[in-house]
Parts: C-alpha cells; sequence; structure tokens
C-alpha cells in the first residue's frame, strides 16, 4: 500500500507533463489517471487504515492516509472525471488537460499530507494550475480574474508559510500535531492563510467572483474540490488538536450564514452557486468529525450544478423565468436542488442529518436556519419554468457527465443508511417546505441587491489584517486549552 501510495501521488504529475507533449491522446491520459484515483479511493476503503508515510523524519514529508481522506480523495477522482466527460467533444486543448491533471493529483496531495511543508507545496502547485485554468480563455476579464485570485493565493500562503516557520521553532517538526504548544501568533498565521485559501467567512470573500466568472468546467473544478485543498487540513488539524476545535466551529457557522445571506438575494445563477459554495464549505466545519461525508456530496452537488448552469438559456433568474429551459435539464437540476437542501433518498440528506446530530447546543439554532435558507435559495432553481422542446445549450458531453455526479449522490446515500429514522427524514421535509413557502411568498416577488464592496480588491487584504486581529484575539482566549 505504501509504494501504490507513492505511485498515486506521482502519477498525475509525471502524466500532465506528458499531456501538453501528446495532445492527440491529451483526453484518454487525463481520463486515465482519473479513473486511476478513482480506483485508489475505492481501495481506500477497503484498506487497513490508518496509512501514515514518514519520508524525512522531522523535515518533511508526513502523509496520512485515513478515512477522512478517503472521502476527500473520492470527490476529487469523481468531479476531475466529470469535468473530463463534459470536456470530452469540446476545443479544449492539451494545455488545458495538463493543467486540470496537474491541479488533481496537486489536490490528492493536500488531501493525504499532514505536515506543513508539504501542504504548502501542494498548494502553492494549486494556485499556479488554478491560475492557468482560469486564465485558459484569455479574454481580458478570465486573466484579471485569474490574476486576482492568485494575488489572494499567494498573499494568503505568506501568512501560512510565517506561521509554520513559527511552528517549526517552537518544535523542530513540521506536523500539524505542532499546534498544540505553539505560539498563539503562529496559530493565527496558519488559520488565516487556510480560511483564506479556502474561501471562509470574510476573507473568502474573493471566492464569489472568481467562481462565477471562470470558464464552467473550471468553475466545477474550483467549486466541487479545488476550495476543498485548504479545508481538508483545517478538519485535520481541528482532529489531531481537539483543543482549536471551538475556534474552527465558529468561523463554520460565521461562513454558513455569510453564504446564505448573499446568496439569497442574488439574481445571477453562477453567483448563486458560488455564494452557496462559501455556505457549504461552512457546514463541513460546524462539525469537523463529519466534514469528510459532507465534503464529498457537496462536491459532487455543486460540480453538477455548475455545469447545469453553464448551459442554461441565461445566468439571470428574471430571464430565466421567461426563457422555459428543456424538462431534460430541469430534472437533474431538480435532484442536485433537491440534494443540497437535504430531501430524503439523495446523500445531502444523509450528510445533513449528521451534521446536525454533530453540532454543540450552541450551534444548532444558527446552522437549522442556514439550512432553511439553502432550502429557500434552491427553490429559486427548482421553480422555473421549463418544457419538452424549451432552450438550452447542452454539449455531447454534459450527460455523461451528470450521470456520472449524480449517479454519486444516489449511491453515497447508503454510506449514512441509518439517517433514515421517521423524525429524521419529517424535520428536513419541513425545513424545506418553509425554504419553498419563504421564496414563493416573499422572495420571488422582490429583487433586492446588495452592495459588492467587501468583494472589491482592494478591500479583500484589509479584511485579511482584520480577520488575523480576529482570529489572534480568539486564540488567545484559548490559549490555555491550546498549550
Amino acid at each position: 500500500m505504501n509504494a501504490l501510495t507513492i505511485i498515486w501521488i506521482a502519477l498525475p504529475l509525471f502524466i500532465g507533463f506528458s499531456i501538453y507533449l501528446l495532445p492527440s491522446i491529451c483526453r484518454y491520459l487525463a481520463l486515465a489517471v482519473a479513473i486511476i484515483s478513482l480506483v485508489y479511493s475505492f481501495n481506500i476503503f477497503s484498506a487497513s487504515l490508518p496509512l501514515k508515510l514518514d519520508l524525512l523524519d522531522n523535515f518533511g514529508v508526513i502523509l496520512l492516509v485515513d478515512n477522512l481522506s478517503s472521502f476527500f480523495i473520492l470527490t476529487n477522482a469523481l468531479v476531475t472525471l466529470g469535468v473530463i466527460l463534459y470536456c470530452w467533444h469540446s476545443d479544449k486543448t492539451s494545455f488545458f488537460y495538463t493543467q486540470l491533471i496537474i491541479v488533481h493529483g496537486s489536490v490528492n496531495s493536500a488531501f493525504i499530507a499532514a505536515d506543513f511543508i508539504s501542504l504548502y507545496v501542494a498548494l502553492e502547485v494549486i494556485s499556479i494550475g488554478a491560475f492557468l485554468l482560469i486564465a485558459y480563455p484569455r479574454t481580458d476579464r478570465s486573466i484579471w480574474v485569474a490574476l486576482r485570485y492568485l494575488f489572494m493565493s499567494n498573499t494568503s500562503m505568506l501568512f501560512y508559510l510565517v506561521g509554520t516557520v513559527l511552528v517549526y521553532q517552537a518544535h523542530h517538526s513540521f506536523s500539524f500535531e505542532g499546534l498544540k504548544g505553539s505560539p498563539p501568533e503562529a496559530v493565527a498565521l496558519i488559520f488565516l492563510g487556510l480560511l483564506a485559501k479556502g474561501g471562509i467567512f470574510v476573507s473568502g470573500l474573493w471566492l464569489p467572483l472568481t467562481h462565477s466568472e471562470s470558464d464552467t468546467p473550471v468553475s466545477a473544478m474550483l467549486s466541487g474540490v479545488v476550495v476543498k485543498a485548504a479545508i481538508y487540513p483545517l478538519v485535520r488539524c481541528t482532529l489531531m488538536v481537539p483543543e482549536i476545535d471551538p475556534i474552527i466551529r465558529i468561523f463554520g457557522v460565521g461562513t454558513a450564514l455569510l453564504g446564505v445571506s448573499y446568496a439569497i438575494f442574488e439574481q445571477d445563477t453562477k453567483r448563486i452557486l458560488a455564494f452557496s459554495t462559501l455556505s457549504q464549505l461552512g457546514f463541513i466545519l460546524a462539525a469537523p468529525e463529519v466534514g469528510g461525508f459532507y465534503a464529498l456530496t457537496h462536491g459532487l452537488v455543486k460540480s453538477s450544478l455548475f455545469l447545469m448552469a453553464g448551459i442554461l438559456p441565461s445566468r439571470n433568474l428574471k430571464e430565466l423565468k421567461n426563457k422555459p429551459m428543456k424538462t431534460a435539464i430541469w430534472i437533474p437540476l431538480l435532484i442536485a436542488s433537491f440534494s443540497i437542501s437535504g430531501f430524503p433518498l439523495l446523500s445531502g440528506f444523509g450528510a445533513k442529518v449528521l451534521t446536525m446530530k454533530n453540532l454543540l447546543p450552541w450551534q444548532v439554532i444558527a446552522m437549522n436556519i442556514a439550512a432553511l435558507g439553502t432550502a429557500t435559495i434552491f427553490a429559486k432553481f427548482i421553480f422555473l419554468p421549463h418544457t419538452k422542446n424549451g432552450v438550452s445549450k447542452e454539449t455531447s458531453g454534459f450527460y455523461p457527465a451528470i450521470s456520472l455526479l449524480l449517479g454519486g449522490l444516489l449511491i453515497a446515500n447508503g454510506v449514512y443508511y441509518q439517517a433514515y429514522t421517521l423524525t429524521n427524514i419529517i424535520k428536513p421535509l419541513i425545513t424545506i417546505f418553509l425554504g419553498w413557502l419563504t421564496y414563493v411568498l416573499i422572495l420571488q416577488r422582490k429583487v433586492i441587491k446588495l452592495p459588492r464592496v467587501a468583494e472589491q480588491f482592494e478591500h479583500l487584504i484589509g479584511v485579511m489584517s482584520l480577520m488575523l486581529i480576529f482570529l489572534f484575539w480568539l486564540i488567545l482566549g484559548h490559549q490555555t486549552s491550546i498549550s
């Protein structure tokens, strides 16, 4: 298993660069890498875990494969495979597939990293690959959005790197476990870097513009797996150092409510989905013990929703109400919206029930409000008009990709089959009904535009500084337990 893991990590990088030299078979090579990752993820579930590799002792590289990482790796494999199928008959060049597979491999590396330096390298490679994917259309707009993303990513990683040096100075080790007993400024700097990189709370307000303005398959990759490369270490650190659990949960609740608050009033479909991503990342952090399963269901749902948003007749909800889509498009849109709202028979139901059962008492009311908000948001898609011969722009690769991702939602529904009790079923159904009622009676008739000043480029770094102060204050308050 050790040798297999090392080969699995190295293969995407080797194949990724080979793809660029073999343009005639670039799609097939990319597909093979994604399938190998899928097979490896299934192998993890049946292997004897955890698997820990200490490759360079205290100076790096610590790899850890267990049940938590298996959910994230499976998410990466399925989403990448779905994006490749979606692009199969498109005009995407070998350069696109090169960056796609390099990002895929680097995300896998982040999902098994258990030391801060290995994680830093993986996150930086992800940043470069994601930057090139965002800029792929080569329009002025895409290049600006890509540069904005790269600047925010590199700035957050500078904070992270300084914190990593302080952890090593305290323990002579880069292990995640070194957070315990490290100075508060080290924990604050590392957390700021990961929170900003992962699109969490106000420091993550770079995310909506980046995800909504990227090309459709790139948006699916970004929301489905890329942001989770920074969410995973936050969950991992929480499980390794339980003393930081309250801090992570605070940001989980705040992010869930912030994303919902923005998405409810949005009228642009891709921005709705981007703000929803921000909110759903909060659900992962609100209950770290079960964050892996929630990450899987969210990755499948959100990537499929972005792929569907890319073929709708318009991005504007007002226009979509006057341009009925094809029923064949509306049905998968309905299934995905049901899942993320927590409807039974789909994995989103089990993930939400499991998350709610692992909340602390002070989180319950806020997270139920966030769940109600989620149901309200996706009522916007559920109640859109549709006809058999409606307008759509689907490609030949659309249906295979959507079938794979939504099929994953149906199969993953069996992960937590214990959720199917009468009480557990009734509560989400009531929440969904109230969300639909809120949309039909209130939001459907009103258009409220929230200011975007907090998303402006010149304010994002200032927000990071404020977040650092807030983090330092939080950590000082928990300093006794952490140290």
